[in-house]
């Protein structure tokens, strides 16, 4: 089965300065159809203005992702991570587990900052808190999914899940396939362009539930920027 959710029915919230898409629950947006899929339980595209910092805050128990689009990352917390700017295409997990502040910044004071936010429920509750964060470019990503989180680990950043985290940069005509373990789904993101997620077609901004489907083939109708979520349903 695969759900498509089109891009002006993803909620839309601005601050002035930032502005987020959610596309699961989140804060004051509920909607029971839309709680997460699997372990993922929430899935943001953030935007920040120059030199904006969200404040520190806390949260526990959850795999907090970061997949950079545009613009440079700064993070701050209180569990000593490493320090640093991330460019695009960098993702880091900060493990909140027994509990830690974060703050999600824009590094820079001239250019915008957008990156991809994603909580995946651990596989156990009460983890020490900690970071990981890794740089990969887009002749990385070219023309291929590459896999970028891991419950693995690996050359990917680790995550403490059954789960995986793939982005591509396709060009026009390339075609790449996903398979999925038994009882395992995922979330598809077209961060720019078109693409046909096996017989649906996708723009920018689109999005796509994905169960019961053991295998998916992707093909590129435009230059394409997408990210999958791979997690056990």
């Amino acid at each position: 089965m695969i759900e498509v959710r089109r891009d002006p029915e993803i909620y839309e919230k601005a601050g002035g300065w930032f502005h987020a898409r959610w596309h699961f629950s989140f804060d004051e947006y509920h909607d029971a159809a839309n709680m997460g899929v699997g372990t993922l339980r929430v899935f943001n595209d953030d935007r920040l203005i120059p030199g904006a910092v969200w404040p520190l805050h806390p949260h526990r128990d959850i795999e907090g992702l970061t997949y950079v689009v545009e613009g440079t990352f700064r993070h701050q917390d209180d569990v000593g991570g490493p320090p640093g700017m991330l460019p695009a295409g960098s993702v880091q997990r900060m493990t909140l587990g027994s509990g830690a502040w974060h703050s999600e910044q824009n590094g820079s004071d001239s250019e915008p900052l957008r990156f991809i936010q994603m909580w995946i429920m651990p596989a156990e509750r009460g983890l020490p808190p900690g970071v990981e964060q890794k740089v990969f470019t887009e002749e990385d990503r070219k023309d291929r999914l590459l896999k970028v989180i891991s419950g693995d680990g690996g050359d990917a950043v680790l995550v403490h899940q059954d789960a995986a985290v793939y982005v591509s940069h396709l060009e026009p005509g390339t075609k790449v396939d996903h398979t999925f373990a038994p009882r395992h789904g995922g979330y598809l993101y077209v961060i720019d362009g078109s693409l046909r997620l096996n017989d649906e077609k996708l723009g920018t901004g689109d999005a796509a539930k994905i169960a019961d489907e053991p295998h998916v083939t992707l093909e590129a109708d435009a230059p394409t920027e997408l990210i999958l979520v791979d997690v056990a349903l």
